[in-house]
């Protein structure tokens, strides 16, 4: 019988097992004093003599018995298998990634830019959430789906690769990005929305203002987090010339107060990323505000194994009985 994952439900029984050996020193002390002896001048002619069947297996009866007792014993302390699982229920959180791909991404003071980094660091956020909802809106001087909310993260990450920037109209409309993620995540049943809203600049563009956008997302309980990304001072960025690339450094000017005001209306934090390390950490510490919530139910099922050892018990006591009144039979 296999007793691997088998527990016993009165293990202090098995305690009895150890008179085995009681039991067998017992038989043979009482054994020797059965023996009669008979003295012969000489053991010459019983050289040939072999022992019968019957005297080969005179000790049978015992093993048999030993081997009953044994099992009764197991049988009694109530070994149970057992079988179950986890049913694990998350209640995710639906975030909504919300990234500049403005010219201006393409800044150096993060390596090996602006852009590259943020989905670097963007893709490393979505595997450490694989019970998250996640979609991506990226913007510059308008606004664009590149990902609808989705738990299908695999195609999320090959979309979010495929982000260039100068595919979108020049500016900085921040107002509108946001728009489009809050528009993309309002009718969501999750207990928890969020955005998080990357940016290198100042809204210049777009109908919607920043701060009616989060005006709106605070109306429908979304949290909004804010990145303003690049350098105090200056920044180095790649310049085509007829001489091939040349860099020039160019001033970072982020509405740092129009995004503070907007994860403060919302019960979001606003963040600035000066090094690539900086953008790791952030999305770490959101990572760490917004955990998803996972209830696991652990159930187990518990089976009697006891049946198979009673049986085999009462065969070895009949095999016992069988040999010791018929061929193992003693005249008293």
């Amino acid at each position: 019988m296999m007793m691997e994952g088998i527990t016993f439900a009165n293990k202090s029984l098995l305690w009895l097992l150890l008179l085995i050996p009681f039991l067998v020193a017992l038989y043979i002390l009482l054994n020797r004093k059965r023996q009669s002896h008979i003295l012969f001048s000489s053991l010459t002619n019983f050289g040939a003599y072999k022992p019968s069947l019957r005297q080969r297996f005179k000790h049978l009866p015992l093993i048999l018995w030993l081997l009953a007792f044994a099992c009764i014993v197991i049988a009694l302390a109530r070994p149970q298998s057992s079988s179950g699982g986890k049913h694990s229920n998350a209640e995710g959180v639906d975030i909504m990634m919300t990234m500049d791909v403005s010219p201006s991404m393409l800044a150096e003071d993060l390596k090996p830019n602006r852009l590259e980094a943020a989905k670097k660091v963007a893709i490393s956020f979505i595997d450490n959430r694989p019970d998250d909802r996640i979609g991506m809106v990226i913007f510059s001087g308008e606004s664009f789906t590149q990902c609808p909310i989705t738990s299908d993260h695999n195609v999320l990450k090959n979309l979010l690769l495929g982000i260039e920037c100068g595919k979108l109209a020049d500016g900085t409309a921040i107002g509108e990005g946001l728009g489009t993620a809050v528009n993309r995540i309002k009718d969501s049943k999750a207990k928890s929305k969020v955005i998080i809203l990357l940016t290198d600049g100042v809204n210049n563009v777009g109908e919607v203002s920043p701060q009616t956008a989060g005006d709106i997302a605070a109306a429908f309980h979304i949290r909004v987090y804010t990145i303003g990304v690049g350098t105090h001072g200056t920044a180095p960025y790649p310049m085509r010339t007829p001489y091939g690339i040349q860099y020039q450094n160019i001033p970072v000017d982020i509405d740092e107060a129009v995004l503070k005001s907007i994860s403060a209306a919302t019960g979001g934090k606003y963040f600035r990323a000066t090094r690539t390390a900086d953008l790791k950490q952030i999305y770490d510490e959101i990572d760490k505000l917004e955990k998803t919530k996972i209830e696991i139910t652990e159930y187990r099922n518990k089976f009697e194994e006891f049946y198979p050892l009673v049986i085999l018990a009462l065969a070895l006591l009949l095999s016992e009985r069988l040999l010791k009144y018929t061929i193992l039979k003693t005249l008293p």
